[in-house]
């Protein structure tokens, strides 16, 4: 009897700790499927056009104030390190494919709706995070600027490129007037089709789509892209300083517009619960149109945009993480390296076919890790491009110039695959001593040479299915003109600026200049 008992004991234990442990299990999966959907982290990545560190305070700019800026530098990693491409082209397509110009094959800047030819960023051809991120769950947002396709041809260019919500303007589209507009009364292409939008100021739609975005979608990991239309010319005055008249005071009132939308972004953040889970990147496609001078650190530094010289392309950079981890890094990282970043932090999959060239820097941002796994990184590109014989868009150079370097030197690569400058940006941040002939620094040389071999020595032209042209697609020896100037630059640099020329820029009415 006392064995029948223990055997039913034991029958009733065995199905007490099988129960149990099936429970355990279901609630095991149901605790990991809560925790794939609540924990994978939001991303917003806002682009600022046209605009370098001389115009942002954390990074020693006198001559403006940002208090939203600051605000989020205050609680987030600041980078000192991080290259973009020298113009717009070439910088967003390398953020979007994770690959460089040389590989993607948009080396030059080419603005599709305006010069047309049957151009165009082909989705199907190139990879792109937005995708990626599609396929792991996310929800995806773009609002701003694109300009690598013509929404007239493509009016699903967005939907193939991985977003499935967007609010763009158009870029100007050849033959079509109102569409040069993107800030007063400006021309917006959504689902709804492309409209101008009487009396109202571009970066409010833009922002407030971004914004509503974000709530709709605050129960769902999402990525938001937001390629700004501030501060590219034209200049204008904003709906915070309308009186603004010269090119320098409407500039000024630009840059602090952008501030008050960061800010704008940051506050929705942290009333909707979203900031504890969501990263934020800002940073900048390229440096400040030439035509402007900022001053930072004592130094009067006229805008880089278009060369490779630091104001250029070292972009501010900063990250806010979900646990607003604060700290200051010369990690190095280039524009390439935000989509393999945004698939690590995703918990995605960095599949080998997306070709990308960039490195992950996600434990810097989980783990506080003082450097990336890169040796070096590495800017190119920019001037358009031109449409060969046949009619394609093909890029001006075989092999296009383009800068290399590490956390001390930086080289400069001509267009015959040859370092011909170097210099110390430690004791020589604004770039006014090639060192190339010191005997100390052959070692150097040979090294970022050897790098250089390494690289393909063609650059891709750009991978495209040729849409339909428009009779209003620019003529060819427009571009063959302006791709020519690529050539007859006597180098890719662009020097600091004098006080005289900042006090000019700065004091006299565009009017009254001749």
């Amino acid at each position: 009897m006392f064995t029948k008992i223990s055997n039913n004991l034991k029958r009733s234990l065995l199905l007490i700790i099988t129960i149990s442990f099936a429970w355990s299990c279901k609630q095991n999966v149901e605790k990991k499927v809560i925790s794939e959907t609540n924990e994978k982290p939001n991303f917003i990545f806002i682009l600022v056009d046209d605009l370098g560190k001389e115009w942002f305070t954390s990074y020693g700019a006198s001559e403006i104030n940002t208090p939203n800026i600051d605000a989020l530098v205050n609680m987030s990693i600041k980078f000192n390190n991080v290259y973009s491409m020298p113009q717009c082209t070439p910088s967003r397509v390398a953020l979007i494919t994770g690959q460089y110009p040389y590989e993607n094959g948009w080396v030059n800047h080419y603005d599709v709706p305006r010069w047309g030819h049957g151009a165009n960023f082909d989705a199907d051809k190139n990879p792109s995070f937005a995708k990626a991120l599609q396929e792991s769950g996310y929800k995806t947002c773009i609002a701003g600027k694109w300009q690598i396709n013509d929404f007239r041809i493509e009016p699903n260019a967005m939907q193939k490129a991985g977003f499935d919500e967007f609010c763009m303007w158009t870029g100007y589209e050849s033959g079509n007037k109102p569409s040069d507009k993107r800030y007063w009364d400006p021309y917006i292409f959504t689902k709804e089709g492309s409209k101008t939008y009487e009396g109202k100021f571009g970066p409010d739609l833009f922002s407030d789509f971004v914004i509503d975005f974000m709530n709709t979608y605050k129960n769902n990991p999402f990525c938001i892209y937001y390629p700004m239309v501030l501060t590219h010319s034209p200049f204008v005055h904003t709906p915070l300083e309308p009186n603004v008249k010269t090119k320098y005071e409407k500039h000024r009132a630009m840059v602090r517009y952008t501030d008050f939308i960061i800010g704008k972004i940051l506050d929705n953040l942290e009333t909707s619960g979203l900031a504890k889970n969501t990263y934020v990147v800002l940073t900048t496609d390229n440096g400040t149109s030439p035509s402007i001078i900022g001053k930072r650190n004592g130094k009067y530094i006229r805008g880089g945009k278009a060369y490779l010289t630091e104001n250029g392309i070292n972009a501010p950079f900063i990250v806010k993480t979900p646990d607003n981890k604060h700290f200051e890094t010369d990690a190095l990282v280039d524009f390439t390296d935000m989509f393999p970043t945004f698939l690590e932090l995703a918990g995605a999959e960095n599949k080998a076919d997306l070709n990308l060239d960039g490195h992950s820097f996600a434990k810097v941002l989980t783990e506080k890790a003082q450097s990336t796994n890169r040796d070096y990184i590495l800017s190119m590109g920019g001037l358009p491009g031109h449409i060969n014989k046949d009619g394609w868009l093909v890029n001006a150079l075989q092999f296009r110039d383009r800068v290399l370097r590490n956390e001390q030197y930086k080289v400069y690569v001509d267009t015959l695959q040859k370092v011909h400058r170097i210099y110390n940006l430690k004791e020589d941040p604004y770039e006014t001593k090639n060192l190339i002939d010191d005997a100390n620094l052959q070692s150097v040389v040979n090294e970022f040479q050897t790098k250089v071999d390494a690289l393909p020595s063609l650059d891709n032209n750009p991978k495209y299915t040729k849409t339909k042209g428009l009779p209003t697609d620019v003529k060819k020896a427009f571009l063959d003109k302006a791709a020519e100037r690529i050539k007859h630059r006597k180098n890719n640099m662009m020097g600091l600026a004098t006080e005289a020329q900042f006090l000019k820029l700065s004091t006299i009415p565009v009017e009254n200049k001749k």
